[in-house]
C-alpha cells in the first residue's frame, strides 16, 4: 500500500477488472532459402508485398541457372492472401560480391564499386554522370567545403579547383598545385567561365532494379561524398537494404578523386560501368540453412516456417533441412507449424516414403507441385511457358487467407489454390485414400470447382494432434496466454492472484467460443479454468509454482461428410 504521511485528500487509480488477454498473430511466415542477393546474418526485414522483395532480395531470375523458387514462393504467397513474410537468406560458403574494375586504372589509388551483398544479383550496373552547376565569382563562396570547381578559359583550357576551408573568399579554392583560385580568375579577361561540379550515380541491378543519388561529391569533405552515401557500411540499415551498390575507396583517393585533371571530363557523358564476378555459389550447406534458421529465433511474431524448394536439392541435403525444419518449429515456446513439400515428380509410393520418414504434430506435408504460368515468360523470350513450383508458398499464404476470413481454427483446406493452372500429378479419389489417413495433404482438381487444397492434416501419429487447425489453434491460445500474462510473474501467490489468473483466462476463452471457435452449447461446456488448491500442492507454493489447468473442446474439422439416405413407405412416420 501506499504511504500516508501527511493528512490530506489522495486520489489514486485502480482497477476493478482482471487484466486482458489479446490474441497473438497467426499468420506471419518466414521462407527460409537462397535468393539472388540482399541480407544475410542478420536479423531478417518484415515484408508485405512482392515488390519490396524485389527491391532486397531480386526478382525472379534464375539462381545458378536453376529455378528461383523462394522467388517464385514470395510472389504467391501474396497472390493467394498471406499478408506478413520474412526471409531469411541462406547463402553458400562459395558465393562472391560482383564488383567493377578500378574507375581510376592507378597504381596508388583505388575507387571500385561493389555489389553491397553476395550473390548474383550484383552483376549489374552503374552509370555515372557529370553535373554542372555555373556559378559567379560572387557566389562560389557559399559553396559548400570539398566542392570541386572547373575553371574554363576563353581558349578551352580546364583546371580544378578544392575547397579546402570556409574562409569566404578565392584563397579557400586550391588546385592540385596548391595554387590559389585567385591566380585564375583575377585580371582575366575575358572572365572564365564557372562550374561546380557533382556526380550522378543510377545504380540497377541484374533485376533491372534501380536507385540513383545525385548531387554527390567527389572529395571526403563534400557533405554527400561519394564515399560516404555509398559507404560499404552505412550508418542506418535502411540505407543498406536500400543502396544496391556502395564503393570502395581507398584513403589515399581522395585527392585523386578530387583533383587529378580531366578525370572529371570522363563524366561529361554517361559513363557505364559494369559490375562482375558475384555468384550466389553452389548449393548451400545444411549448415547455413540451419544458420539462416537461427536468424529467425528473436522473432516471436512468426507463426508458419517454410523452405519452398529445399525438396528439390539432393536428397542428403533435403533430408536434413527438412529435419532443421522440424527442429526449429518443436522448440519450446515456438508456437510455430512448419509447412513441408515433397520431392519433385514423386509418385505415390514415394510420396508415401518421404511421409514415412516424418513424425511430428508440429508440421504438415502437401503434395503434389503446383503448375503456373511463367511470369517471365515474353513473346521471343527463351523461358518456358510454364513453372512447376512448390506447394509451400501457395499454401502458406491460404493459411493467412483462412485465418483472415474465418479464423485459425478454421481447418486451411477446401481453399482455392490461386494461379495453378494444374497440377503436377492428378489425384483422384482412390490415390487420396491411400495418402489422406498417412497425413499427406493432397492437392486436387475438381471440375467445376478449380484446383482446392484437400487435406488438412499433421504428420503426427498422436491422434490428438492430426488436424492442421487444432495444431495452429492451439499454438494461437498457448502463445496469447503466455505472452499476456507475464505481469503475473512475482505477484504474490495466494487466492487473490488465482482469481486473477481465472478470470482473465476465462473472458479470453469465453471470447473465443461466442466467436465459434470452441464446440459446446454453453460456456461451461466449451472450457474450464481451475487455478487452485486442487491443481497445487504446498510444495508446488513452497517453490514459487503457480499451476493453472485449462481444458478447450477445441472443433474439428468435418473431414469426412456423411449422408445415410434410405427408404421409407408412404404411410410410414418418423
Amino acid at each position: 500500500m501506499p504511504e500516508y504521511l501527511a493528512p490530506g485528500v489522495y486520489v489514486e487509480e485502480t482497477s476493478f477488472r482482471a487484466n486482458s488477454i489479446s490474441g497473438v498473430g497467426t499468420s506471419t511466415t518466414a521462407f527460409v532459402g537462397a535468393t539472388l542477393k540482399g541480407p544475410f546474418g542478420g536479423v531478417p526485414e518484415l515484408m508485405t508485398s512482392f515488390g519490396e522483395f524485389e527491391r532486397i532480395y531480386g526478382g525472379l531470375d534464375d539462381l545458378n541457372g536453376k529455378t528461383n523458387y523462394i522467388a517464385h514462393a514470395v510472389r504467391v504467397f501474396f497472390d493467394n492472401g498471406g499478408s506478413r513474410l520474412y526471409v531469411s537468406r541462406v547463402v553458400s560458403a562459395s558465393a562472391k560480391a560482383a564488383q567493377s574494375d578500378d574507375l581510376l586504372a592507378s597504381a596508388t589509388d583505388e575507387a571500385r564499386f561493389v555489389a553491397r551483398f553476395k550473390g548474383d544479383g550484383g552483376n549489374g550496373e552503374v552509370l555515372l554522370y557529370q553535373k554542372e552547376t555555373p556559378v559567379s565569382a560572387g557566389t562560389i563562396a557559399n559553396a559548400p567545403l570539398g566542392s570541386i570547381l572547373r575553371v574554363k578559359t576563353a581558349d578551352n583550357t580546364k583546371k580544378y579547383y578544392l575547397k579546402q576551408t570556409n574562409l569566404k573568399a578565392a584563397d579557400d579554392w586550391k588546385d592540385s598545385a596548391d595554387a590559389a583560385l585567385t591566380d585564375a580568375i583575377v585580371g582575366t579577361n575575358p572572365a572564365p567561365q564557372l562550374d561546380l561540379l557533382t556526380l550522378t550515380v543510377v545504380a540497377r541491378d541484374l533485376s533491372g532494379n534501380e536507385i540513383s543519388y545525385e548531387d554527390l561529391g567527389f572529395d571526403a569533405k563534400h557533405p554527400r561524398w561519394v564515399g560516404s552515401v555509398l559507404a560499404s557500411n552505412p550508418n542506418r540499415r535502411a540505407d543498406a537494404l536500400t543502396n544496391l551498390f556502395a564503393i570502395a575507396v581507398a584513403p589515399a583517393t581522395v585527392t585523386a578523386l578530387a583533383l587529378r585533371d580531366g578525370l572529371f571530363e570522363t563524366f561529361s557523358q554517361p559513363r557505364r560501368i559494369p559490375l562482375s564476378g558475384g555468384v550466389s555459389g553452389g548449393d548451400p550447406s545444411v549448415d547455413d540453412y540451419k544458420a539462416a534458421l537461427k536468424q529467425l529465433e528473436s522473432l516471436e511474431d512468426i507463426s508458419i516456417v517454410a523452405s519452398p524448394g529445399h525438396s528439390a536439392l539432393a536428397e542428403t541435403l533435403f533430408l536434413g533441412v527438412q529435419q532443421e525444419l522440424l527442429n526449429f518449429v518443436s522448440r519450446r515456446r515456438a508456437y510455430q507449424i512448419a509447412v513441408l513439400d515433397t520431392p519433385p515428380n514423386q509418385s505415390l509410393n514415394e510420396a508415401r516414403t518421404v511421409r514415412s520418414r516424418l513424425d511430428s504434430s508440429y508440421a504438415a506435408l502437401y503434395y503434389p507441385w503446383v503448375v503456373v504460368a511463367n511470369p517471365q515468360a515474353r513473346s521471343g523470350s527463351a523461358a518456358p511457358a510454364e513453372l512447376t513450383l512448390p506447394p509451400s508458398g501457395f499454401l502458406c499464404g491460404i493459411y493467412g487467407r483462412s485465418d483472415v476470413e474465418r479464423g485459425v481454427y478454421k481447418a486451411p483446406a477446401n481453399e482455392i489454390v490461386r494461379g495453378a493452372i494444374r497440377f503436377e500429378t492428378a489425384i483422384n479419389f482412390a490415390q487420396q485414400e491411400v495418402l489422406n489417413p498417412l497425413g499427406v495433404n493432397c492437392l486436387r482438381f475438381f471440375p467445376g470447382r478449380g484446383y482446392r487444397v484437400w487435406g488438412a492434416r499433421t504428420i503426427s501419429s498422436d491422434s490428438n494432434w492430426k488436424y492442421v487447425n487444432i495444431r495452429r489453434y492451439f499454438n494461437y491460445l498457448e502463445a496469447s496466454i503466455d505472452r499476456s500474462t507475464q505481469n503475473l510473474v512475482f505477484e504474490p501467490n495466494g487466492e487473490r492472484l488465482w482469481t486473477n489468473v481465472r478470470d482473465t483466462i476465462s473472458a479470453f476463452l469465453y471470447s473465443e467460443w461466442v466467436s465459434g471457435a470452441l464446440l459446446g452449447g454453453s460456456y461451461q461446456e466449451a472450457y474450464f479454468v481451475k487455478c487452485d488448491r486442487s491443481t497445487m500442492t504446498q510444495q508446488d507454493l513452497d517453490e514459487g509454482r503457480l499451476i493453472c489447468l485449462i481444458g478447450v473442446a477445441a472443433i474439428k474439422p468435418a473431414e469426412f461428410v456423411i449422408f445415410r439416405i434410405g427408404q421409407k413407405t408412404a404411410d410410414s412416420r418418423g
